[in-house]
């Protein structure tokens, strides 16, 4: 059975967040509010937590997983990118955008895309997935929380605790997300690519 935290939307209990990211380093997965949809995480070392959940979400080494980065001060850490690429980053985050970028050799083979070498990233504007950032010290590894068979994602956290209870370790309530995922833009090439519209703007970046 999974535990199930009722975190403050704005201003986010620290004592629950210390909770949550021991669950995270123990191997856990966890399911929480983001700036579009909730999602699936976990820590980015944990190869046994990576199996896990893609085994939930029914997707394998082909689909790219994200990470969710507290801000770009980590981004060359994971993702190679030039001035004007960070520059675009810059501007558009934190918000509702994962970024697909050419993966530094500090990214797990298991988690970049196998064929590519890419990773997705992200910074979501989410004081909750901030402060578990913040707590941990490191990216989470995150997906959005659609399930086998759904058309759309899960954005109810009462549904999210009865449909994962027994699949996920924690379940965190910050009230319901948005319908719509991130949009994703492709920033290994020339110029950037949509590769799916979402809640955030693509015109920022010329698209």
């Amino acid at each position: 059975m999974s535990q199930f935290f009722q975190i403050h939307p704005d201003n986010p209990q620290a004592r629950l967040i210390a909770q949550a990211a021991k669950i995270v380093r123990e191997g856990g997965i966890v399911a929480l509010p983001t700036d579009s949809c909730y999602a699936l995480v976990c820590h980015l070392d944990d190869k046994d937590a990576v199996t896990r959940l893609r085994r939930i979400r029914n997707v394998d080494d082909k689909h790219h997983l994200t990470l969710l980065c507290r801000d770009l001060s980590e981004i060359a850490n994971y993702a190679r990118v030039d001035n004007q690429q960070y520059r675009m980053l810059k501007a558009a985050t934190p918000g509702p955008y994962t970024f697909i970028l050419e993966a530094t050799k500090e990214v797990p083979r298991r988690v970049s895309h196998p064929s590519r070498k890419t990773i997705g990233l992200r910074v979501p504007e989410n004081a909750i997935a901030h402060a578990l950032l913040g707590e941990l010290a490191q990216p989470l590894l995150g997906t959005t929380l659609i399930l086998p068979g759904d058309d759309g994602p899960l954005t109810d956290p009462d549904e999210v605790r009865e449909r994962l209870e027994k699949l996920v370790d924690l379940v965190i309530d910050g009230g319901a997300c948005s319908l719509e995922p991130t949009t994703v833009i492709d920033m290994t090439g020339a110029q950037p690519e949509l590769r799916r519209q979402g809640r955030g703007d693509a015109s920022a970046f010329g698209l």
